[in-house]
């Protein structure tokens, strides 16, 4: 195979470890190829959390008639394949179980007991080990999960919106700026989020329902900030139609009355964001998407407590309004969407 050929299948690879990214958390997305002379003859992604991983689906691919060629074949993989027992048996011994001799990796996997330990245990049994293909791409699909065990916190993308002239939308009603398309694309991130995060003047004045119905995807945990009480009681957010979290300095009066609905009580301004992290961290959640408004984005900001950016530019011009939050450097790409252009951030890309 030449650098060309290898680069498409494992491209192949990342493409199939998305189609999980709405069921896998806090598991991370895992797609891998199986290739003999040129020719995909098996090829799988990690489903669901708790399911087969992406090699195992890869080889139960194999037909019988091509599953004596496992032992010429060269195995492509997004991530570093496991190497200890969880919900399924470690997938360095399927490898080496079906004879693989070669195995081509982009990304190494953080998570305990793994960690390099996966490639080792290969290169000590024979196999041919190529880590760092694509290693830049690799490493931003793992990014949730690697967060996830290394720094014992979920990976936090900020997402919001503004017009041409830098206006995230007025103080007293809610405007709509992005297209439809873009609009279903945020449900699309929705459904890839363990959970979703909004201050108190959004939950007011947008009056969100923080769900995936534009998309059909898994809705995240919703959350909401709401220290001094203002959220009313006929929001949506306090509709009690599925998991959210109201972090608040005291439960109200009626918090017994709700079953779906859990407020995290919080000391001050400067205690919430810790005790947030923890919480969602115990429950597994992985991944945090922050949606507004303008004070809590800025206030992460301003903290560099934030891993990723997605920043919608929309063709209205408002005049005036409430000012759109400052992100460092630039963007890493720039997407059109329509009418709306989207810019990607890593704050990993000015913090180094």
């Amino acid at each position: 195979m030449n650098q060309r050929s290898d680069e498409l299948f494992m491209r192949r690879a990342f493409d199939l470890a998305r189609l999980g990214s709405t069921g896998v958390a806090p598991n991370p997305m895992v797609g891998a190829v199986l290739v003999h002379h040129g020719r995909i003859i098996g090829e799988g992604y990690h489903r669901r959390h708790g399911g087969p991983h992406a090699e195992v689906e890869a080889v139960r691919a194999v037909s019988p008639t091509d599953r004596p060629l496992l032992r010429q074949a060269t195995l492509y993989v997004s991530l570093e394949p496991c190497c200890v027992f969880g919900k399924t048996p470690p997938c360095t011994d399927l490898i080496l179980q079906e004879g693989i001799p070669k195995v081509v990796i982009s990304s190494v996997d953080r998570s305990p007991g793994v960690d390099g330990k996966g490639v080792e245990i290969l290169q000590k049994a024979g196999v041919e080990v190529i880590t760092g293909l694509l290693a830049k791409e690799g490493d931003e699909l793992s990014a949730t999960r690697n967060t996830f065990v290394t720094q014992e916190r979920p990976y936090v993308t900020l997402k919001f919106a503004h017009s041409t002239d830098g206006f995230l939308g007025k103080p007293d009603r809610p405007v709509w700026l992005t297209n439809a398309f873009s609009q279903r694309l945020v449900h699309r991130w929705r459904s890839e989020h363990s959970a979703i995060l909004v201050g108190t003047r959004t939950a007011t004045i947008d009056n969100p329902q923080l769900s995936t119905r534009f998309f059909p995807g898994p809705s995240p945990l919703r959350i909401a900030v709401d220290l001094n009480g203002q959220i009313p009681e006929g929001a949506h957010l306090l509709d009690d139609r599925g998991p959210t979290w109201i972090i608040a300095r005291k439960s109200p009066p009626r918090a017994s009355h709700y079953k779906h609905t859990r407020w995290l009580l919080a000391q001050d301004r400067d205690d919430w964001w810790p005790l947030l992290l923890r919480e969602l961290v115990d429950a597994g959640k992985s991944s945090l998407l922050v949606e507004g408004g303008a004070a809590l984005l800025q206030y992460l900001i301003e903290r560099g407590q934030w891993d990723e950016a997605r920043v919608f530019v929309s063709s209205t011009h408002l005049g005036g309004g409430v000012p759109a939050p400052i992100l460092p450097g630039l963007p890493d790409r720039m997407l059109r969407i329509g009418s709306d252009r989207l810019y990607l951030f890593h704050r990993a890309v000015h913090t180094r």
